[in-house]
């Protein structure tokens, strides 16, 4: 998992990919469509076919493609179910994009001798690696949490009479 995602759905993410890796005893990671003109900000995956509705095959895993070079809209987002072997696939991994180790090179190199499979996530997604997307997600559960709600609303209301 990583830190900066927080996911939202009615069956988490993560179980979500422990189910289809009880299917298909196979490393999933979760996919995302964005925006085309975002790709540049993710690993994004070239799929190869679905395997069930929202379950992809991928033919290849690209770290931060150019956005004329994208093989699909298709992001990585911050969670993955992945085998013991990507450790001694990391292990031999040699720097990729930015000078630095990618998980995502390591996850397709991985590809080529094991399945991986991409799963959509159609949940909701918030990013607080970044500080606008740290405060709306803050005021949304803030908004949504019975401790905190009415006092958030009320907050608010008065600070917009100031602006």
């Amino acid at each position: 998992m990583l830190g900066d995602d927080l996911m939202k759905d009615k069956v988490p993410l993560t179980k979500q990919l422990i189910n289809d890796y009880d299917k298909t005893h196979a490393s999933t990671i979760a996919v995302m469509k964005v925006p085309h003109k975002e790709v540049s900000k993710y690993g994004v995956i070239a799929p190869d076919g679905k395997i069930a509705d929202d379950l992809y095959n991928v033919k290849s895993f690209v770290e931060k493609p150019d956005v004329d070079k994208a093989p699909s809209d298709l992001a990585i987002i911050g969670r993955y179910l992945l085998t013991p072997e990507i450790f001694d696939v990391l292990e031999h991994q040699k720097p990729g994009r930015g000078g630095e180790v990618q998980l995502t090179d390591a996850i397709d190199t991985m590809n080529k001798t094991q399945r991986v499979f991409a799963q959509v996530f159609k949940g909701q997604r918030f990013d607080v690696g970044n500080k606008e997307g740290y405060l709306e997600t803050s005021i949304q559960y803030g908004l949504k949490h019975p401790e905190t709600r009415d006092a958030l609303r009320k907050y608010i209301k008065e600070l917009s009479k100031t602006l």
